[in-house]
């Protein structure tokens, strides 16, 4: 945007740091996809960015460029910050990602690049099915993009802990964003990430789904948004009580993706489950159940948790 300066945005020992001052992520996945399509549509961006603010959101993780200069103006100007995806076939592989660093890097609403998504659970789809190739080309990006953009860290969102060979590959990643289902309590994750770095993480993905597929925990089978809420709650407790080692989390998500399974027009249960069964209460992913509003954007029970939560914290 015109006439506004660029906040500097770097990572200092495990924080991530907005012009020299901590900055927590109060986050959410976002990809908006309206009934009987399966392509991503912000026809409905100030609607939703009046309930992001509502709910105390500060973060938005999109899983791929936003190639819209008036979308970044308005998520700025709502006072929010976006942490932009790339893709590897789409993006890093053709090398259109520097483009769209270099386009974009001067505005106002980034906060960190990140390349990739869960990849390391898909070998298969590198050459020889060999995840190596992932990390090399994902390091290779993140020391391009420093080359070009000296104002943005660059991270990355693994599958789970990353392992030896992902960190020993990529040491020019900033920030290690970790897709987490461990049912209702990340906690351990925290300690097992210090004893084996010191750079800053968050939780690029956690939350529930709001179908139970069967009767458990005392929850019912069927719709249940008091699991997902209980589930949220208690998600968030232990982020937020480990803020001296996680930088934060990105709930998924923002709203429902009906787009997921079968007829985009329908609203149906199952999906792709993620590779743990670690999804409270059911231990099954139903895909386009996850939002913390429906598709038509009314609240859900897991709305109000979430503004709870968001709203009691400051930054340092």
């Amino acid at each position: 945007m015109a006439g506004v300066d660029v906040e500097s945005v770097k990572v200092s020992g495990r924080r991530i740091l907005v012009d020299d001052t901590p900055y927590v992520i109060k986050g959410i996945c976002y990809h908006p996809v309206p009934k009987g399509s399966r392509e991503r549509n912000f026809g409905r961006l100030s609607e939703d960015l009046g309930l992001m603010k509502e709910a105390g959101i500060n973060t938005i993780r999109a899983y791929s460029p936003i190639d819209s200069k008036a979308v970044l103006d308005e998520i700025y100007a709502s006072g929010l910050k976006i942490i932009i995806g790339f893709e590897y076939n789409r993006d890093i592989l053709s090398g259109s990602f520097i483009d769209y660093v270099n386009t974009y890097k001067n505005h106002p609403a980034i906060l960190m690049w990140e390349m990739g998504n869960e990849y390391n659970y898909h070998p298969e789809w590198f050459d020889d099915g060999d995840i190596r190739v992932w990390y090399e080309a994902l390091n290779n990006a993140a020391v391009l993009i420093h080359q070009n953009d000296a104002s943005h860290p660059v991270a990355t969102a693994h599958g789970e802990l990353p392992d030896e060979l992902a960190l020993s590959t990529c040491p020019d990643v900033d920030v290690w964003g970790m897709n987490i289902y461990r049912w209702d309590n990340p906690e351990d994750l925290f300690a097992e990430w210090a004893a084996i770095s010191s750079k800053p993480m968050y939780l690029s993905e956690a939350g529930a789904d709001s179908y139970m597929n069967i009767a458990a925990h005392g929850y019912g089978q069927g719709e249940n948004q008091k699991a997902q809420a209980d589930a949220t709650r208690n998600i968030l407790a232990a982020v937020f009580e480990e803020q001296d080692v996680c930088s934060g989390v990105a709930l998924f998500s923002f709203l429902d993706g009906w787009w997921k399974a079968d007829d985009p027009s329908t609203h149906d249960p199952h999906g792709s489950p993620p590779v743990s069964s670690g999804v409270p209460y059911d231990g099954v992913a139903d895909e386009e159940y996850w939002g913390i509003v429906d598709i038509d954007r009314n609240k859900k029970l897991a709305f109000d948790v979430v503004k709870d939560w968001y709203h009691a914290l400051r930054q340092d």
